[in-house]
């Protein structure tokens, strides 16, 4: 692992979210400037709410995947509940709002401005005056300056994940007072508002031990809206509650109480009041949206309350563990569990984040661009993003960006410069690259007025499974026309094998085999069928989930994969070591960051560092869509569909659901009165 790490990993990401999207590292937010009015491409769906509306009081039961595994965001294996958790008891200067745009946060800052350009940057915090840690000392420039030198690298006794943007700072200095913080950078960064958030206290910051140790099962002192109470993990219950020192708008609930639940026992949980609030698969939210299409239609259930009887400002109710929901294979509720589904509404929206297929071209046939080129051109991405998006009501235009999503300030659409869907023009380019048709194969008996025909199930995969799309799947409307050109169903026949120097192009498309990798699947083997249509085979390999990305992925043991990336505020900073161009080590082998394609150029590289430091917000944008377009010319990453957020909640819950480019603001959480 390198020492320089982004905040950001990659992540399985599908239509069923097999695994929960871990937000950006270290990073919430950015200044306040940024963006063009344009609306985003959907709302976030919250259950919006004024303060006055919620009540004051309750305990809201949130599902996550597992506990923390550290406390201390900045380490190798902080997760997606360390963030949440940081979220709501750590400063965050800067916040996102509707749009992704960074926002100034006034609980912490009275101000943050760029007050000098030349000859080096320098910026000025203002902290508020009223900012203490749960233990009553001030928030001040000394806990500034201890993040800053423990992030910087500079002393590898921290064992931090990542020194991004720190590592650009000269100096760190109390200003006219202790409230005041000077930085001075050594090398001018345009996502200087990244920087200490969340913001940790001096006593985590302060040695190596505190870093290192201590941050992992030890809170650290709060200084938000909550703080960490207690902690239980064979029940795997972590319970924040409202900070008696806060000093901004009181928290709505007593309790936040973050609860393990494994995805396909949620909406039982939910249901039956074990949880209020849970991300949920596509199927899930299709058994709840169902259920309350129903009781519209019978006109006798009007009026009729929830069986499980959610109480109206929520409650601890560990104990209540009577599911009447599906079977483990995750079939039709039954008619007892039916009105306890009416309970529940499902917010939905789509997350900054996108799936894309990766093409290693570190070895073999995709070494060369002109055969991963030809796989973008025959890839319907539209087709692709209909299957996954359609059935959920949300907007099915696939992604433009390698490193912003749709209504992010300066994203911009470059899929151009990849060229649009055209199997012909694609099989050209393996004819070009020395691939053709037939050669050195077994003639085949070809059927009158077609292709000859290699039946897809003749493409066995490594467990023994034949790539035959699951059940259910393959007459699923995703606009196909039937011939090929958009087949994601499975209809078409292939066409001929291709053939370089006797041996037949076929290349392994790794994919997961656990129960939630079904959606994922179910679009590897559409893409499979798209890519017979223009002659390549694929042998589709199903692996555990726990070793797929680990033993496969970023090793480099595959061929083709499916995997996503978050997107974040600062794509300059945070998207670099994904296409960064791998460099060799001293011992031989190869650096990639996170670069698990191992495709990347000296000019996106050069684009990406010129974005980094250019404090002109539109200068900056510019450089980033011209880094994008080379990232699509080098056809590597081929963003598919940008990641839906499916989130089921308690009909009473309140401002929490679906957030989309937004960050919780956790003391306006709760429940309607």
């Amino acid at each position: 692992m390198p020492t320089r790490r982004t905040r950001r990993f990659a992540v399985l990401v599908t239509a069923a979210a097999l695994l929960p999207l871990p937000v950006l590292a270290g990073c919430s937010g950015g200044g306040d400037a940024g963006g063009g009015d344009d609306a985003p491409a959907v709302a976030q769906d919250i259950g919006a709410a004024p303060r006055a509306k919620v009540a004051d009081r309750g305990t809201l039961n949130w599902g996550v995947d597992a506990l923390p595994a550290t406390y201390n965001t900045f380490q190798t294996d902080a997760d997606a509940a360390g963030h949440r958790v940081a979220g709501a008891v750590l400063p965050t200067l800067f916040t996102l709002d509707g749009r992704g745009r960074p926002r100034r946060d006034p609980d912490y800052l009275a101000s943050a401005e760029v007050k000098q350009r030349e000859p080096r940057q320098v910026v000025v915090y203002r902290l508020n005056p009223k900012a203490v840690w749960s233990d009553g000392t001030a928030v001040t420039a000394a806990d500034f300056e201890a993040q800053w030198k423990a992030l910087r690298g500079k002393d590898s006794a921290f064992w931090a994940a990542h020194h991004a943007g720190y590592d650009r700072i000269d100096r760190v200095e109390r200003g006219a007072t202790e409230r005041e913080v000077k930085v001075t950078f050594a090398k001018n960064y345009a996502d200087w508002t990244s920087l200490f958030t969340p913001l940790y206290p001096r006593s985590v910051m302060g040695t190596p031990a505190a870093f290192n140790d201590a941050s992992r099962k030890q809170p650290p002192l709060a200084a938000g809206p909550f703080t960490v109470g207690s902690r239980d993990d064979e029940q795997g219950k972590l319970t924040l509650v409202r900070n008696p020192r806060w000093w901004g708008d009181k928290a709505k609930l007593d309790r936040l109480v973050l609860r393990a639940v494994p995805r396909d026992k949620r909406v039982e949980a939910l249901a039956t009041g074990r949880l209020d609030i849970a991300e949920i698969n596509p199927g899930a939210a299709e058994r709840i949206t169902k259920a309350n299409a129903a009781k519209k239609k019978d006109r006798s259930d009007k009026g009729r309350q929830p069986s499980s009887g959610a109480p109206s400002v929520g409650g601890d109710k560990s104990d209540n563990k009577s599911g009447n929901g599906s079977d483990s294979k995750g079939d039709k509720p039954r008619a007892a569990d039916a009105t306890a589904l009416r309970g529940l509404v499902v917010r939905r929206s789509l997350e900054p984040a996108y799936t894309q297929l990766a093409l290693n071209g570190a070895s073999g046939p995709l070494a060369d661009e002109r055969v991963r080129r030809a796989i973008a051109r025959a890839v319907d991405r539209k087709a692709i993003a209909e299957y996954v998006l359609k059935p959920l009501g949300l907007p099915v235009a696939p992604p433009g960006s390698h490193v912003l999503v749709a209504g992010q300030p300066g994203y911009s659409d470059t899929s151009s410069a990849i060229g649009s869907l055209d199997p012909k023009a694609a099989q050209a380019l393996l004819a070009d690259a020395g691939w053709k048709e037939g050669h050195g194969a077994a003639p085949q008996k070809k059927a009158v007025g077609s292709l000859p025909a290699v039946p897809l199930a003749s493409r066995t995969a490594a467990d023994g499974h034949s790539a035959q799309p699951d059940e259910g799947e393959a007459d699923r409307p995703d606009g196909t026309d039937g011939k090929g050109a958009r087949d994601t169903g499975g209809k078409a026949m292939a066409g001929p094998a291709r053939y370089k120097d006797g041996k037949k192009l076929m290349l392994r498309f790794v994919l997961p085999k656990g129960a939630g990798g079904e959606p994922l699947r179910a679009v590897g083997e559409r893409i499979a069928r798209q890519l017979d249509a223009i002659g390549i085979r694929t042998e589709i390999v199903k692996v555990d989930d726990a070793s797929f990305f680990k033993d496969h992925i970023a090793s480099g043991d595959f061929d083709l994969a499916l995997y996503g990336w978050p997107t974040g505020a600062y794509p300059a900073t945070d998207a670099r070591p994904i296409f960064a161009k791998p460099q060799p080590a001293a011992d031989g082998s190869l650096i990639v960051e996170q670069n698990y394609t191992r495709v990347g150029t000296d000019q996106i590289d050069r684009l990406f560092d010129q974005a980094s430091s250019e404090l002109d917000p539109e200068v900056s944008h510019d450089l980033m869509a011209r880094a994008d377009a080379r990232i699509w010319a080098v056809a590597a990453a081929i963003p598919l569909y940008q990641r839906p957020e499916l989130v089921g909640t308690r009909r009473k819950v309140a401002n929490a659901g679906a957030f989309g480019l937004a960050t919780p603001r956790y003391q306006d959480l709760g429940f309607l009165r």
